[in-house]
């Protein structure tokens, strides 16, 4: 079911209607239901998959939540307190290696899942272009967003593992939280501990909130309809035909993908999150103005948090305290030199966290050459950072001033641009080719005195997208400044009135869709 389909649009009117007319305690049984009959819409093998997670999830994270209580339970009684320390450590022990069996059995099979539906046949192209072998591939159901929905089971899983939260006891809850619908699409990947204080709870009709939330959907589909679709279009052309569609007009691609990227991703998560507000659910902001980031570093900070966030606190800082890449880094610092030993346990963190989240995003080898080029990147960027800090120093007028932030911008947004061919291209050699191109294969009149216009799109569409982005920018500008821009409007109602309702007829006469055209999916649902 698309977000952008009338069918998905009447399906959240009625879950909206019926969700504050019946009794509040059932509302998170409603929201189950409607998730059951979302997913279902996209095929029930799908379904299944999820179903074998949410169990292996629910019962591990049951299993060691026990554990721990009888442990504690033990422990804490006075026949436990009377026991020597030997054997206090050894029952202590002996239920720490039993909840380690469960949670290594519940990530191998909720990851063993995913692994096996997305990225076997990249295996099986990998090893038989190796070996010259024919191993046939396998046609086997992806279920929509199976990426997101493990992730956040995952991280539940650990979480209890960790005791950072305690294990939810009915089944139930569990499936609301792995299937809650508008995650599904491109996220957030939300953490239960979060998610869970708003998704369970009871909610009243406030108007500020409904309010708030069906304004962020409409400038979701804003995003989504009048500029990333349209957008595609031109995107799909120069891409589809790199042969034909080289020089300047790559450049011209790549540029244009930044906005329909950004317009698509972040569109979809205004709607998801506008979705959850009128549910009056809390969900986390996945963007925070990324293409103001000054470098590699801060834009992940700022470009889909949650996926960042997630590697991070579960790939990338438990492996730089793992102990055998700590005794490596101690022998490094005698073998090698000491500065290095220090280092490489942040060297090895960094490049296998980028190297899995390239995996994360597509079982291709050039989303792994992606990955990695972050990674070579921003450890560049760490060594070269006492450089960087001489510069400031001594050129401190300079670098303070609004010239030199326009440039740092303006630099790392051209090189992620750079970096997002390979997105474009899907293919290593194709990618680096068409990269090099556009500083040898010229195309540079052509391009400007009509080759635009032949990408699909016509004065009118690049009118269109141009006004659409220069709107966007200019709302970033605004929440950079001076904060949320509906709070703003919020104290001028009529402003707020007028100003939405100007954007729901700019949908219904600039948006694409309609009778002939085929509206595209998210770009994220691949995942």
């Amino acid at each position: 079911m698309l977000f952008t389909s009338y069918g998905f649009i009447a399906f959240i009117a009625i879950l909206f209607i019926l969700y504050y007319l019946i009794p509040k305690r059932f509302q998170w049984l409603l929201l189950l239901c409607a998730d059951v009959v979302f997913y279902a819409c996209a095929g029930w093998q799908g379904l299944c998959f999820m179903a074998v997670t949410v169990l292996v999830s629910w019962a591990s994270t049951n299993l060691m939540g026990a554990s721990l209580r009888r442990q504690k339970e033990t422990l804490s009684s006075p026949e436990g307190k009377a026991l020597p320390r030997e054997e206090r450590r050894a029952i202590k022990k002996a239920a720490e290696k039993y909840r380690k069996r469960i949670f290594v059995l519940a990530l191998l099979c909720d990851l063993g899942i995913l692994a096996a539906l997305k990225y076997t046949n990249f295996l099986i192209g990998n090893v038989n272009a190796i070996t010259g072998a024919s191993l046939a591939s396998v046609d086997w159901v992806l279920p929509l967003g199976i990426s997101f929905y493990t992730f956040q089971t995952v991280s539940y899983v650990i979480d209890v593992y960790w005791e950072k939260i305690p294990a939810e006891r009915n089944p139930l809850k569990v499936a609301l939280f792995t299937s809650f619908f508008p995650l599904l699409i491109q996220g957030p990947i939300s953490r239960f501990g979060d998610l869970s204080e708003t998704l369970f709870s009871e909610h009243k009709a406030d108007y500020k909130q409904i309010s708030f939330g069906l304004q962020r959907i409409l400038w979701g589909y804003f995003k989504k309809l009048v500029i990333a679709d349209r957008l595609l279009i031109a995107v799909t052309a120069v891409c589809g035909d790199p042969a034909g569609y080289d020089g300047a007009y790559v450049l011209a691609g790549t540029l244009l993908y930044a906005a329909e990227l950004y317009a698509d991703f972040t569109g979809g998560i205004d709607i998801t999150i506008g979705i959850a507000q009128v549910l009056g659910i809390r969900v986390k902001e996945n963007f925070v103005r990324p293409y103001f980031s000054r470098n590699i570093a801060e834009y992940w900070r700022r470009w889909h948090i949650s996926m960042g966030t997630w590697f991070k606190d579960y790939i990338f800082y438990p492996l730089s305290v793992a102990p055998w890449l700590l005794k490596l880094s101690k022998k490094a610092r005698v073998k090698i030199s000491d500065g290095f030993g220090r280092k490489l346990s942040v060297y090895v963190s960094t490049i296998v966290t980028w190297f899995l989240t390239g995996l994360w995003h597509g079982a291709a080898w050039n989303f792994v050459v992606w990955g990695l080029l972050n990674a070579v990147f921003i450890l560049a960027a760490e060594e070269f950072k006492p450089v960087s800090l001489r510069f400031r120093e001594k050129h401190a007028r300079l670098v303070s001033g609004f010239g030199y932030r326009v440039f740092e911008t303006l630099r790392t947004f051209l090189l992620l641009c750079s970096f997002r061919i390979l997105d474009c291209y899907r293919d290593v050699a194709v990618s680096f080719k068409a990269f090099f191109s556009v500083f040898t294969g010229g195309r540079w009149g052509e391009l400007f005195s009509g080759g635009l216009l032949g990408l699909g799109l016509t004065s009118a569409d690049f009118a269109v997208c141009g006004v659409g982005v220069a709107l966007m920018f200019a709302v970033s500008c605004v929440q950079e400044k001076f904060g949320e821009v509906r709070e703003l409007l919020w104290k001028r109602k009529a402003m707020a009135y007028i100003a939405f309702s100007l954007l729901a007829i700019i949908i219904l006469v600039f948006g694409a869709y309609g009778v002939g055209y085929d509206s595209s999916q998210f770009i994220y649902n691949q995942f």
